[in-house]
């Protein structure tokens, strides 16, 4: 009986620490330099897991001296698990690179030379590998005219018009 107890407690305990699932993906296109600025925020733990997942790898971003293998699991995790288009054309997302605060995760792209849309469409499939949980929150900004939406999993895609 005691054991069947520790079995119910444990997973209840780890859910009062993480209990939900979310990422923020902001698209801003920034007219006077014609570009895009992308980001998204995932909680790192998360993207550790999902990063080990598919990978099957041992994966910790608190690794001192491994900065060139996280950049490079990182790019890839995101470049196979977010897209943008806009106008019906897929956009090359360039990576900046990622930095971390406290328990999350922020990863950078731009997209220089590219005029303001019409319409954006995003495929965001962030850690859908991870937990049938997840949602994925989106942002886009253009001419300073801001839209949101929430995507919950299975849902991967959003679109918006300005």
């Amino acid at each position: 009986m005691a054991l069947l107890s520790f079995k119910w407690f444990l997973p209840f305990v780890a859910s009062l620490f993480h209990p939900f699932f979310v990422s923020v993906t902001e698209i801003n296109h920034v007219a006077a330099n014609k570009e895009y600025e992308v980001s998204c925020k995932v909680f790192t733990e998360d993207l550790e897991a999902a990063i080990r997942k598919n990978y099957n790898i041992s994966f910790d971003l608190t690794a001192k001296g491994q900065e060139a293998q996280h950049n490079k699991y990182v790019e890839d995790y995101f470049r196979k698990h977010l897209a943008v288009s806009a106008d019906g054309k897929p956009l090359p997302l360039h990576y900046l690179g990622f930095e971390q605060e406290r328990e999350s995760l922020y990863c950078y792209f731009d997209v220089p030379g590219a005029a303001a849309p019409k319409r954006i469409d995003v495929k965001n499939e962030v850690l859908h590998d991870f937990t049938d949980k997840q949602m994925n929150i989106i942002h886009a900004t253009v001419n300073g005219k801001r839209q949101s939406t929430k995507i919950d999993y299975p849902v991967k895609t959003a679109s918006f018009q300005f």
